[in-house]
């Protein structure tokens, strides 16, 4: 059974990777050794000095790292997976990048005969853990179904969007979704508190209707207890929504709404949440109260 590579160890692929590793040989590539060193204690796998010693081991490599830079840096860089991995080989990258990062890494792993599929996740650590992630991608459909065996391990569910950077432009949809319903969330546990109501009560009969969410199921009670030290850091969702509003821009599409709840992120860094869960926009309603 051949070597399926992961890069990145963060809160995301540290788990994603041990999933990989209960089914397939792993190696895991972390640009913190130690990270490295930790996971490998947990899970069965091996570890590689660098992306380009993983490209040289694996036909298939997986990817979840920071942002466009990251991404250039293992598949293209110095000691990049390009200056290793052999043609016929797959990388999946589940990083959110820009659709146009996309395009590029596709455009130079198809020089090198070797096939790139963006394919970001929604489901947040708690998904990751579980196994139970949904995959968005764009790129090769051949590519992507083969992939898919192994994306399996962590994903309920995963599709083909199209054609390279359509998995992007897919998550830039979601995570505009996700802001607005986080705001609507926010302000109608703001509002139940200011009422008087009993919260729990209020979220036992409105989530069996059309206001029920993922968020609102999986975020409300943490939010009652004002309890943000966990989940998908304001951090990363500002770099989402910056990519999809850019994104936006190029499309002449109106995110006006989603401009406005950046803004309102962007209060909860000043108030010092940078590493704070997304669902801390309440904290934002109630830091006068």
């Amino acid at each position: 059974m051949k070597t399926r590579g992961f890069i990145g160890l963060g809160v995301m692929g540290y788990p994603m990777a041990g999933h990989i590793s209960k089914v397939y040989p792993t190696a895991v590539f972390n640009r913190s050794r130690l990270k490295s060193e930790d996971w490998n204690k947990i899970y069965k796998g091996s570890i590689a000095g660098s992306p380009e010693d993983l490209g040289s081991a694996c036909n298939e490599i997986f990817i979840c790292i920071g942002n466009d830079d990251d991404v250039r840096e293992v598949v293209s860089g110095k000691k990049g997976l390009l200056n290793t991995m052999l043609s016929g080989g797959i990388i999946v990258d589940h990083t959110t990048t820009s659709s146009s990062l996309s395009t590029e890494m596709s455009s130079l792993c198809k020089e090198k005969g070797i096939n790139y599929i963006d394919a970001p996740v929604s489901g947040g650590q708690v998904g990751a853990e579980n196994g139970t992630l949904t995959i968005m991608a764009g790129g090769d459909k051949d590519a992507f179904e083969q992939a898919a065996l192994t994306m399996s391990c962590y994903a309920k569910f995963y599709k083909l969007m199209g054609s390279s950077g359509s998995g992007q432009l897919t998550k830039m949809v979601n995570q505009i979704c996700i802001a607005g319903l986080l705001q609507g969330l926010s302000e109608g546990l703001h509002f139940s508190e200011r009422a008087g109501l009993e919260t729990s009560a209020v979220i036992d009969v409105i989530s069996k209707g059309a206001a029920q969410s993922w968020q609102m199921e999986n975020r409300w009670e943490t939010m009652s207890l004002k309890d943000y030290e966990h989940g998908f850091a304001v951090d990363h969702m500002r770099k989402d929504l910056k990519i999809a509003i850019d994104e936006a821009e190029k499309k002449g599409a109106d995110v006006e709404i989603t401009k406005i709840i950046d803004s309102f992120y962007k209060d909860i860094q000043d108030m010092g949440g940078n590493r704070w869960d997304t669902s801390s926009l309440l904290k934002r309603l109630q830091r006068n109260v």
